[in-house]
């Protein structure tokens, strides 16, 4: 679910001052678990002073440390929220692509296994790429062979495949 504004604002408040001592109590879970610096400036909406965490002399400590850094260090792990977004983006297409891939074989492979229960291949009006259950149907055997070929070399036993004895 995508987070959105409260638009009631007494509701905004109880959130705000919730989710803030939620992230100062993450915050700390995270340079005690993991040895690390960090702190946090938060400009309240209806603040004069930006509340920090854990004090100020932490927080000037880390952004003098962070300062002191060369500019590459300081931009390596940065990203502007399109940069993250477009990131992302990608992870998701590369993820989906990835999905349809195993789904497409998934069907090639039912398809493949009623043809063989049926004893011939019924298309019934679906679109089969035949090219790619050929390419499935290979694999599997190539597999097989393979597979039969360790365990007959296992117990001494040579396998003839194509005209070559292994």
């Amino acid at each position: 679910m995508k987070p959105t504004f409260i638009v009631n604002e007494s509701k905004r408040k109880v959130t705000y001052k919730v989710r803030k001592i939620g992230m100062k109590k993450k915050l700390h879970e995270i340079t005690v678990l993991c040895g690390i610096q960090a702190c946090a400036i938060i400009y309240g909406r209806n603040e004069t002073e930006p509340e920090v965490w854990p004090s100020h002399s932490e927080v000037q400590r880390v952004i003098n440390r962070f300062n002191a850094m060369s500019e590459i260090n300081q931009r390596k792990n940065m990203s502007t929220q399109e940069s993250f977004l477009k990131k992302n983006l990608e992870k998701d297409r590369d993820q989906l692509k990835k999905a349809r891939g195993e789904n497409k074989k998934n069907e090639m492979e039912l398809f493949m296994f009623q043809c063989l229960g049926a004893g011939s291949i019924s298309n019934n009006g679906d679109t089969i790429d035949m090219n790619y259950l050929l390419l499935l149907i290979n694999q599997n055997l190539r597999d097989i062979y393979g597979k039969e070929s360790m365990d007959q070399t296992q117990h001494g036993i040579g396998v003839v495949v194509n005209g070559t004895e292994t």
